[in-house]
């Protein structure tokens, strides 16, 4: 049977803010580069060494990567693969979070917990109950759909047809079904494997190693 194309979801909200975090460092520190005097330039260049891998790493990078095989998580400085044979389950608190069989927790960064969403569907459900429309329905699944690149939309219409939901709760709830549809399946089985975000780390440690040595050099 052939593998079903990774659904993506990731936070608008954090690429957003990544890409103006980034146009204003690179505004900055290019500015120092051509303009500044003595060691300036340097200590500039070292900075972007440093802060692009970080921003890049908290705002753009997260995602995680869904199809009927396993869960692909890509956080800050990890990749982590899990079959959904290996799968024990998936935890919302503060934070999302995947459970491996093997007790080991990874935190799902591009799946963000907002509380005040919690508190809106809460109030939202109240109101159903009580048999008053909800003008805001149709916003939420306006949201939804940017929060996956390319598939929330399903998810959007059930919350919006069924109990009142916030978006993420939604999304670990259809991540739950797969898990629980997939878990026995032949096609997803497997090991866990975790990969460290070398080419994050690298320059982001090279970038403060510079930095420091500018710094006490004087």
């Amino acid at each position: 049977m052939p593998v079903t194309r990774d659904r993506i979801y990731r936070t608008p909200a954090g690429m957003a803010g990544g890409v103006l975090l980034l146009v204003i460092a690179g505004w900055l520190g290019i500015d120092a580069l051509i303009h500044g005097e003595g060691r300036t330039p340097w200590l500039a260049l070292a900075t972007l060494i440093l802060v692009v891998p970080l921003v890049s790493a908290f705002t753009l990078r997260p995602a995680v990567f869904v199809n009927d095989e396993r869960l692909r998580v890509r956080n800050p400085f990890r990749v982590v693969v899990l079959p959904w044979g290996e799968v024990a389950g998936l935890r919302s608190g503060y934070s999302n979070e995947v459970v491996a069989k093997s007790g080991a927790k990874f935190q799902l960064w591009s799946i963000p917990v907002s509380l005040r969403a919690r508190k809106k569907a809460v109030r939202r459900e109240a109101r159903q109950a009580s048999g008053v429309p909800d003008n805001r329905t149709r916003g939420l699944g306006l949201l939804g759909g940017g929060l996956m690149g390319g598939g929330l939309s399903g998810g959007s219409e059930a919350a919006s047809s069924g109990p009142a939901r916030a978006t993420t709760d939604q999304i670990m709830d259809d991540l739950k079904a797969l898990a629980e549809k997939e878990g026995t399946a032949e096609r997803a089985q497997g090991e866990v494997t975790v990969r460290w975000a070398y080419e994050v780390i690298g320059p982001a440690v090279a970038g403060a190693v510079v930095l420091v040595i500018l710094l006490v050099v004087g």
